[in-house]
C-alpha cells in the first residue's frame, strides 16, 4: 500500500513539474557582466529573457554627421542620465534612414564607460514592461529601455502600456532607467483626415480638440523631449558618405572621385539619407578593393 501511495506521489509530483515548465515564469535578471546591450526576448512558452548581444555596432558620435543639434540634445540628455540628475524621455522621429537608430547605438558605446546599458524590447512585447523595469531597479547601472521604429495602430495593448510607464503609472518612475523610442510618425499612431470632423467651432472663433485627437497625441507628450531628423540636402548628402567612404579606407582622391557614383546612387533609390550613403560607401568601397 505504501508502495503504491509513493509511485503516486512521485506520478504527481511528475505532472505538476511538467505543468510548472510551460506557465510563465517570473522575469529572471542575468549576469549583467556578459553585455553592455540586451534584448528582451519572449519564448514560445511565454517566458520572457533578457539576452545578452554579443556583438553591439560599432557607432560613435564623431560618426554622425550633419545631426549635430541632434546629437547636442541626446548627448546633454544622457549625460544627465548617467550622472544621476533629472532627465527625460526621449521621441526621436523623423525622415527615415537620418540617424535616428545610430544616434542611439552612439550614445550607447560614448557612454557604456560610465554605466549605460540598453535593453531593446519590441513593440509586441511593451506589455511586459513593468517586469523589465522591476528586475533591473535598484541596480547601479543606466538602463535605457529602447524600442525603435516604433509606431500603433488604434487598440494595440503596448500603446496603453507604455502611456502608464512613461507617466500614467501610480508607481514613481525608476531613476535609473530611461525610455528611448525612435519612429517615422511624430505621434506615433495613424491620423486620418475624418478626425478633423470631431473639432468644434465656438462663436469666438476658438477651436477646441476632440476626444480623438487628445488621445493620438497623448502618447508622445509623455516624452519630455523630442528630437526631430529632417531630409539631407545634397551637400548633406555628400558629405555623410564622404564620411563612411574615410572609415572604410578611402583616401581623399577617391573620395572625390566617387561623388558623381555617390550621386547617382542616391538618385537610383530617391533618397538622400545617411542609411543611402552608408550603403553606398559598403558598395563603393567593396568593388573598389
Amino acid at each position: 500500500m505504501n508502495e503504491k501511495f509513493e509511485r503516486l506521489i512521485e506520478r504527481a509530483e511528475q505532472l505538476v513539474a511538467r505543468i510548472e515548465s510551460v506557465l510563465p515564469q517570473p522575469l529572471s535578471a542575468p549576469d549583467w557582466t556578459l553585455a553592455v546591450a540586451w534584448r528582451y526576448r519572449k519564448r514560445a512558452s511565454g517566458h520572457g529573457v533578457l539576452e545578452p548581444v554579443r556583438h553591439v555596432a560599432v557607432m560613435s558620435l564623431d560618426d554622425l554627421k550633419e545631426i549635430d543639434d541632434q546629437k547636442e540634445k541626446m548627448q546633454r540628455n544622457i549625460e544627465q542620465f548617467v550622472q544621476g540628475r533629472p532627465a527625460n524621455n526621449v521621441l526621436l522621429t523623423g525622415a527615415r534612414g537620418t540617424g535616428k537608430s545610430s544616434l542611439i547605438k552612439a550614445c550607447l558605446n560614448s557612454f557604456a564607460p560610465q554605466g549605460l546599458r540598453l535593453i531593446e524590447v519590441d513593440k509586441e512585447d511593451l506589455t511586459d514592461l513593468p517586469d523589465i523595469i522591476d528586475v533591473v531597479a535598484g541596480r547601479p547601472e543606466k538602463f535605457m529601455v529602447y524600442c525603435d521604429d516604433l509606431s500603433f495602430e488604434d487598440g494595440e495593448p503596448g500603446y496603453k502600456a507604455l502611456k502608464s510607464i512613461l507617466d500614467g503609472s501610480v508607481a514613481a518612475a525608476t531613476p535609473n532607467v530611461l525610455v528611448c523610442a525612435t519612429s517615422n510618425r511624430r505621434h506615433l499612431l495613424p491620423e486620418y483626415m475624418s478626425e478633423n470632423l470631431t473639432y468644434k467651432h465656438t462663436p469666438d472663433g476658438e477651436v477646441h480638440p476632440g476626444e480623438g485627437v487628445e488621445e493620438k497625441i497623448s502618447l508622445s507628450e509623455r516624452f519630455g523631449l523630442w528630437i526631430s531628423f529632417y531630409p539631407f540636402s545634397q551637400d548633406e548628402y555628400l558629405t555623410i558618405a564622404a564620411q563612411w567612404l574615410g572609415a572604410l579606407g578611402a583616401t581623399p582622391a577617391q573620395i572625390e572621385e566617387a561623388r558623381p557614383a555617390a550621386l547617382l546612387w542616391a538618385l537610383e533609390r530617391t533618397s538622400r539619407s545617411g542609411r543611402v550613403a552608408y550603403q553606398f560607401a559598403r558598395d563603393y568601397m567593396g568593388r573598389l578593393a
